[in-house]
């Protein structure tokens, strides 16, 4: 389901509209401080955004995830960091979404998100599992009708700005390590110590430091189900499209601002055509080709998500290599359209200090193939590849 184009375009112009007037102004100094992109996400919680994967039934907009993409793609077009932030709530929204609705307690928390735009952040990884997402050291203890739950992340996105936090863990002290829950922890029921920096290259808003986290909260707030259909369902792929939506956003305004250099060019010389235009038209197919890489499998996430055979075929390898193939695809992509963006705009797009300044762009970018490595996908699109029949999908 769609949210009506009525109530998704007043989203998208809001998001539109934040992104050129708050986002793009704060982004330069959110970059140099390393700081949470605060006017940006109060912003979007004031305009409603921040609900829209939520469900009309309970409140909000129900947008689809071609529908969430764009909003993320149009937010990183001005702040590369808030545009993440965005797509990283919106992914821990949508597993509530679609793995807790149907709960009392998280139907209930839904249209709190509605009523109190809450801000979700994550936190999956730990120390000592080596970047395994599907797989933890620490496990939730209940007690009675309440749980404990203790974690050392090595990474933990904007959790310190966060309204609450979706962790990871073991069901319980005997489970395996891949036998894992996701339980939601409130900002209020939670300790956080910080236990390293996050001084990096790019995406330097995201604010991603490790954490030590010391939590309690009532039972009702472990997500029902398995983590391991959360994560092939929906946090797999609500993160590979939205964040190929993002990184397509930073590209796009690198482009953009080649574009609006050529043009100057053209002016200086009437009825001539700069040599860098034919540059530009280059780089152009391939930003368009990148689009339409996130679109199409957007589109496809959405035609299966409500088929009754949805779950069992987003838990397939055919799904699992799909998601791979354009993760690898965009993340490649990105840097290589920002720097032919470079070479076109010349040392004004190398200097800090232009218009025309890529810098912020280019480091971001960077990040992609780093976010979830690379090399650990290939991996694993390697080990299915040995057993998955159908590996050209004809």
């Amino acid at each position: 389901m769609s949210a009506p184009t009525s109530h998704f375009d007043s989203l998208l112009n809001a998001t539109r509209e934040i992104s050129t007037s708050v986002a793009t102004q704060h982004a330069a100094d959110v970059d140099a401080q390393a700081r949470f992109p605060s006017e940006t996400i109060a912003a979007l919680r004031a305009a409603g955004v921040l609900a829209a994967p939520v469900p009309q039934r309970f409140g909000g907009a129900g947008c689809s995830m071609q529908q969430l993409a764009l909003l993320c793609a149009t937010l990183g077009q001005g702040c590369g960091s808030s545009g993440m932030v965005l797509a990283m709530h919106y992914n821990q929204v949508a597993c509530l979404v679609r793995h807790g609705a149907e709960d009392t307690f998280f139907a209930q928390y839904l249209r709190d998100i509605v009523s109190h735009q809450i801000l979700l952040a994550s936190m999956t990884s730990e120390v000592g599992t080596f970047g395994d997402t599907r797989s933890s050291v620490c496990a939730v203890e209940r007690q009675g009708e309440r749980f404990v739950l203790n974690k050392d992340a090595t990474t933990g996105s904007y959790c310190a700005h966060a309204d609450a936090i979706l962790v990871t863990c073991r069901r319980d002290a005997d489970a395996a390590s891949s036998d894992q829950v996701l339980v939601l922890v409130k900002r209020e029921d939670a300790t956080l110590t910080q236990t390293t920096t996050w001084d990096t290259l790019g995406m330097r808003g995201t604010c991603s430091p490790g954490f030590r986290l010391e939590s309690s909260g009532p039972a009702e707030q472990i997500v029902p189900g398995t983590f391991a259909d959360i994560s092939a369902q929906t946090m797999v792929p609500y993160s590979h499209i939205l964040w190929s939506a993002l990184w397509w956003g930073i590209a796009a305004d690198a482009v953009a601002r080649a574009a609006a250099y050529v043009r100057g060019e053209a002016r200086k010389k009437p009825g001539t055509v700069p040599p860098t235009a034919t540059r530009l038209a280059e780089v152009l197919t391939q930003l368009q080709a990148m689009r339409s890489q996130w679109q199409s499998l957007a589109q496809a996430f959405d035609d299966i998500a409500d088929h009754p055979e949805a779950e069992q075929e987003l838990s397939g390898m055919a799904w699992a290599l799909r998601l791979n193939n354009l993760k690898i695809a965009c993340s490649d992509a990105a840097p290589q359209i920002v720097h032919r963006a470079l070479q076109i705009l010349g040392v004004l797009g190398y200097k800090n200090d232009s218009p025309f300044s890529l810098g912020r762009h280019y480091r971001d970018v960077l990040s992609a193939s780093l976010m979830i490595s690379n090399e650990r996908i290939a991996a694993k699109s390697a080990s299915m590849l040995l057993v998955h029949k159908d590996t050209l999908g004809i």
